[in-house]
């Protein structure tokens, strides 16, 4: 068995518009497919990382709210490759997203930082 890339990851939020903006808007990832699925009183948001990989956002009437401390089982957060961290950072600072400030990571020697989506799931810079 080879499980070769990671097709996509799936993202429970609790306001469709917030999350919308948030990752179309100001974090520029293109939407491929949007459905409103009237089955399950909820959206569906498809979006493109790269050639391999998508964010599903779904948007559920009343979801629970994120465990963040203490942590629990499940995701811990998800992390972006980019170019520079710095760069990235000035850019999303110039769209009213705050980054924790920049360190290296003891285990790979590269750049790194963190931030938050509008429900709190942390989301990684790294070089």
């Amino acid at each position: 068995m080879i499980l070769s890339k990671i097709h996509h990851i799936a993202i429970i939020v609790s306001n469709y518009e917030t999350a919308k903006d948030f990752y179309v808007n100001k974090l520029n990832f293109p939407i491929i497919r949007e459905n409103y699925r009237p089955e399950r009183n909820d959206w569906k948001l498809d979006l493109r990382v790269n050639e391999y990989t998508e964010l599903e956002i779904f948007a559920e009437p009343d979801p629970p709210k994120r465990v963040n401390r203490p942590e629990a089982c499940g995701l811990r957060h998800l992390a972006f490759c980019v170019e520079s961290v710095e760069q990235t950072v000035k850019e999303l600072a110039e769209v009213g997203i705050d980054c924790e400030p920049i360190r290296v990571d003891a285990y790979t020697g590269k750049k790194m930082t963190f931030f938050q989506d509008p429900d709190g799931l942390p989301l990684e810079l790294h070089e």
